[in-house]
């Protein structure tokens, strides 16, 4: 019987046939990978867009805006500009101040006139108009606003009023702040100016540096990163106030973790406040909730999110540097 014949087998002969196939790879045709990048990055941009771009104002008066129910004076640019008056009639006054109200706010809401008593303000004289600030209540928004046009609005509204060559200022909180653009513009109208807990600018030059620090980190996170951009980015302030990945602003949220504990014992007292009188004299009541409706029914954007910028941006001129412009008069 034959003996068997042995082949041998080369290492690398073995090894290519326990070898796996190669696997072929899938491979995007050329110049496929930059149009999906170009594709991903219009998408990108065109949401951004939408997302720091704001809704057009619901202009009172306008075919889908609110009713006008209030007075108003129309300005040399067109705009409305609408107010309430307080305390006795102009022509008995001998104080005629105007009230500039604050963030969040209108013209309802007269501090000066709903802690001052009737009997005080007819002994005196008191006459108070108070004015929506524009893009507020039933005042149309001014896109254009500047700080120089608030000051100039204010003394347009004086003159229509009648109200004198001279007349006195009252600013709370953020009005307070258009205090300084009127001292600043129109500093020859003004018999005199009151700051009531004034907002102020943490990037102001002429407060000390330590201090404005030490005032902005007792802030909440979410009011920091608010202050931060509309200083330095403003036009991201729409983006930042709607958004739902991070808490915005506390103020516009209405929450209650910036007030102070003695403040939100109060707010009891407050809420049962259920109704403001509007006309001097005729004991006409608007529910509360009406007054607070008003307040932002124009948007958001051009109220809330406006005096953000003005607020907090970079400003035309150092208020320290303003001296005592009324005694220079």
């Amino acid at each position: 019987m034959a003996a068997g014949v042995s082949r041998k087998i080369s290492a690398a002969s073995a090894r290519a046939h326990t070898r796996r196939p190669k696997q072929t790879t899938f491979q995007l045709p050329s110049g496929m990978f930059k149009k999906i990048l170009v594709v991903f990055f219009m998408g990108f941009m065109a949401w951004a867009y939408q997302a720091t771009r704001p809704p057009p104002s619901r202009i009172c008066g306008s075919a889908d805006g609110p009713p006008v129910t209030a007075t108003r004076i129309k300005l040399s640019d067109g705009r409305h500009l609408s107010y309430r008056e307080y305390g006795v009639p102009i022509d008995k006054a001998h104080y005629k101040i105007v009230y500039i109200h604050g963030f969040d706010s209108c013209k309802h809401y007269a501090v000066v006139d709903t802690s001052l008593s009737p009997d005080v303000a007819e002994g005196l004289g008191v006459y108070i108009v108070s004015f929506d600030r524009p893009g507020y209540g039933e005042s149309d928004p001014n896109p254009k606003q500047t700080m120089k046009s608030l000051a100039l609005d204010i003394e347009e509204l004086a003159d229509q009023l009648g109200l004198g060559s001279k007349f006195y200022l009252v600013g709370f909180s953020l009005g307070g702040q258009v205090v300084w653009t009127c001292l600043k513009y129109i500093p020859h109208r003004l018999a005199g100016a009151t700051l009531i807990a004034p907002t102020v600018n943490y990037w102001w030059p002429g407060f000390p540096a330590n201090l404005s620090k030490e005032a902005y980190y007792q802030q909440l996170p979410q009011d920091q990163w608010t202050f931060r951009i509309s200083h330095y980015t403003p036009w991201l302030t729409y983006w930042w106030n709607t958004q739902k990945w991070f808490p915005s602003f506390s103020l516009i949220a209405h929450s209650y973790a910036v007030l102070s504990p003695q403040d939100v014992e109060l707010l009891p007292k407050l809420s049962a406040n259920k109704a403001y009188e509007v006309e001097g004299g005729k004991n006409l009541k608007i529910p509360l909730i009406s007054i607070v409706a008003q307040v932002r029914q124009q948007g958001e954007f051009e109220s809330l999110h406006r005096d953000l910028m003005f607020a907090f941006g970079t400003w035309e001129f150092e208020p320290m540097d303003l001296g005592k412009p009324i005694s220079k008069q």
